[in-house]
């Protein structure tokens, strides 16, 4: 159950035979329905998860309506890790779009490994500046960049989940009505045909 999330921090730093008894210990299996949440926008993330299995969005809302502004699969991390942290209100909402198998740890077992663990800082440290790096630059592009831009953006992060994502949401993501979407497609589409 727990190999891929201990596969995964391998990669990053040395664990020894006990630091991985304690990982394995520290995240707990935990099961998301399709549409439940994970997080919801004025609570506080109590928990870090490592999905094992499924799909998640981040949403936030925005002028009455949902801005889709990330979506996270299998072996990757999920969290508003600013809220975990600083045990503040999360303004951000994070829901599963499909079943979801998840490890979940929590605040203190998080410190527990930073300090008991030869490397758990490491850990820490590389997880967290890569969700903050993501996070960034997503909330970023949902201000700064026009549909097309996000739609692109969309193709080129996520094209490998394209067929897992209801068209709703790939709409929510880009910032526009779904009926728009399906003619911006066939206009890429159009656009990137090879000529002869």
């Amino acid at each position: 159950m727990h190999s891929e999330l201990i596969h995964l921090f391998k990669q990053i730093a040395y664990l020894s035979e006990a630091d991985i008894e304690l990982i394995k210990a520290s995240f707990k299996p935990h099961f998301l329905g399709k549409g439940e949440y994970f997080l919801k926008a004025g609570d506080t993330n109590q928990y870090i998860g490592f999905l094992r299995k499924g799909l998640v969005r981040y949403f936030v809302d925005k002028n009455e309506t949902e801005a889709t502004f990330e979506f996270t699969k299998e072996g990757e991390f999920i969290a508003d890790y600013q809220s975990f942290n600083s045990h503040t209100l999360s303004i951000q909402n994070i829901q599963a779009i499909e079943d979801c198998e998840l490890l979940l740890i929590n605040f203190h077992d998080v410190q527990y490994i930073f300090n008991h663990t030869q490397n758990g800082n490491l850990l820490g440290r590389i997880i967290v500046e890569h969700r903050f790096d993501v996070m960034v630059n997503q909330l970023l592009s949902i201000y700064m960049q026009n549909p097309e831009e996000r739609y692109k953006r969309f193709v080129a992060n996520y094209s490998s989940l394209a067929q897992r994502i209801p068209q709703y949401l790939i709409a929510s993501y880009v910032g526009i009505q779904p009926q728009s979407l399906s003619r911006m497609r066939k206009r890429f589409a159009q656009e990137n045909k090879p000529h002869h």
